[in-house]
């Protein structure tokens, strides 16, 4: 999946959950948390194979459940001590929503769920025929707008553009959280390069 996609699935079904727990929709620095979480797999296992070739492909630690879950959790009981408990249960909600969508991926074309992914190291994946390193990203993204191009208008519609729509309305009914917080974040960021 796409990191636009892996966002709006985390998105979405945090948002669900957050109403359905809270009755409340979800808010500023958790959706910031839960952005970064959506991420976090990829941008672990693709640097560490991709870029600095640690693993023979891009589902590694960063998938697996046998780290993610154990971390997960630990994160979690570490900050249900202090006052950030919301945003680590963000972060983790998204780092997880990550990985079950990547294994499930697969039913929308009509296959199987991919296991393995998530199951590191004791399901090694098959390694790459070719080192295309931090390249492969592009190669893959390529291929991605190939598919787009070739797709007829309701596949574009619905596949490509629908869960972007629907992501999209529904943070805005949301009331666009995160937007103040990252605005937030950007301003002291900005502060504290301006004052060295």
């Amino acid at each position: 999946m796409w990191p636009w996609e892996h966002a709006a699935v985390g998105y979405v079904c945090y948002s669900i959950v957050s109403r359905l727990l809270s009755g409340e929709p979800p808010d500023g620095d958790p959706v910031l948390a839960l952005a970064v979480g959506t991420q976090f797999p990829d941008v672990v296992d693709k640097t560490l194979s991709w870029g600095l070739g640690v693993f023979p492909t891009g589902y590694a630690a960063g998938h697996s459940v046998l780290v993610s879950v154990p971390v997960g959790v630990a994160l979690v009981a570490a900050a249900a001590r202090g006052t950030q408990r919301r945003v680590a249960v963000a972060f983790v909600f998204g780092h997880w929503s990550h990985v079950a969508t990547d294994v499930l991926v697969t039913l929308r074309g009509g296959g199987d769920p991919e296991w393995g992914i998530a199951l590191w190291p004791i399901v090694d994946r098959e390694p790459y025929g070719d080192d295309l390193g931090l390249g492969r990203g592009l190669v893959y993204f390529a291929e991605y707008l190939a598919d787009v191009a070739r797709s007829d208008v309701q596949t574009l519609l619905v596949v490509h553009l629908g869960l972007t729509a629907l992501t999209v309305a529904l943070w805005l009914v949301d009331g666009a959280p995160g937007l103040h917080a990252l605005g937030a974040r950007v301003r002291w960021f900005a502060r504290t390069v301006r004052s060295r």
